[in-house]
């Protein structure tokens, strides 16, 4: 590539290359720029613009994703309104397209407010360590949405998952109260939806000898492919795409909940086994914790 460019004698613009270090999982791209000067000499600039290159894919990821999760529900919502509008139905069948509309646009909103919610994150600044919430109010309502999501994803006559959550937690965490439990109810729904029905979901709260404390949503699903796991806090990531849909997931909840652990100082962890279950767990650190 280099020599082509050299003996080409056009020096308008650079080249960019493969580093010679390059791998499959760490790529590296260089930017080579040739400038004429003097008496037939040149001189060589290069750049290390790996990053630039890994941003400007993401932003082209990020972009198609967010058509393509829009765009799927909408030709959906224009063919039902085209066939509202154009044939006579019975209102027996203008109910259920109704319906079905209804769930596209719940569906395109869930999406979008997602994205505000991660935009709204990147944007602000980092979450105070004045604000305290009783940590027994986070998981209760995390305990409430995770019940109304089992009782509307279990089909009828199957078993409905057993859930279990602690039944008293002391102590405050210091946050954002809306970012602390966009994350641990995103994880408690996600055991929810990737759980089998009568499956088992057992969330964990508990202080640890250095002060931090540790909260987990252990599941008896599906569990994750080792492969999957670096990438599955991603935007849009899915591993099971057509699993994901048909639950109702965006695709965004685990890049929420990245988000909003960063902002407070914890950390994720994902011990996962394929056929026995996944396991989420929490560490957040200890000042942001009293009780």
């Amino acid at each position: 590539q280099f020599t082509a460019y050299y003996t080409s004698r056009d020096y308008a613009q650079g080249v960019n290359l493969q580093g010679r270090e390059s791998t499959s999982s760490r790529p590296v791209q260089l930017s080579v720029h040739l400038h004429p000067y003097g008496d037939g000499r040149c001189l060589l600039l290069s750049r290390d613009i790996t990053a630039l290159e890994q941003a400007e894919a993401m932003r082209r990821d990020f972009v198609a994703n967010v058509s393509h999760e829009i765009r799927t529900p909408l030709t959906v919502l224009m063919g039902f309104i085209e066939t509202l509008q154009t044939l006579p139905l019975s209102d027996e069948e203008r109910e259920r397209y109704l319906g079905l509309m209804g769930q596209q646009a719940a569906r395109m909103q869930s999406v979008v407010q997602d994205l505000l919610t991660l935009s709204r994150m990147e944007g602000s600044p980092p979450p105070s360590l004045t604000e305290w919430t009783p940590v027994r109010h986070l998981l209760a309502r995390c305990e409430e949405e995770a019940r109304a999501l089992t009782r509307l994803l279990t089909p009828e006559g199957a078993a409905p998952h057993q859930i279990h959550f602690p039944a008293e937690v002391p102590g405050d965490i210091a946050g954002a109260p809306a970012e602390l439990h966009s994350a641990l109810s995103n994880l408690a729904a996600n055991a929810v939806r990737y759980t089998p029905a009568g499956g088992v979901i057992t969330v964990t709260w508990q202080r640890l000898n250095s002060g931090a404390a540790r909260f987990a949503v252990r599941d008896t699903g599906m569990g994750i492919a080792p492969e999957h796991l670096p990438r599955i806090t991603e935007r849009f990531y899915r591993v099971d795409r057509s699993r994901s849909r048909e639950t109702g997931g965006t695709g965004l909840g685990l890049a929420i909940v990245k988000h909003a652990l960063q902002r407070h100082g914890a950390q994720l962890h994902i011990p996962s086994t394929v056929g026995q279950g996944s396991e989420f767990e929490i560490i957040f650190p200890p000042n942001r914790l009293r009780g």
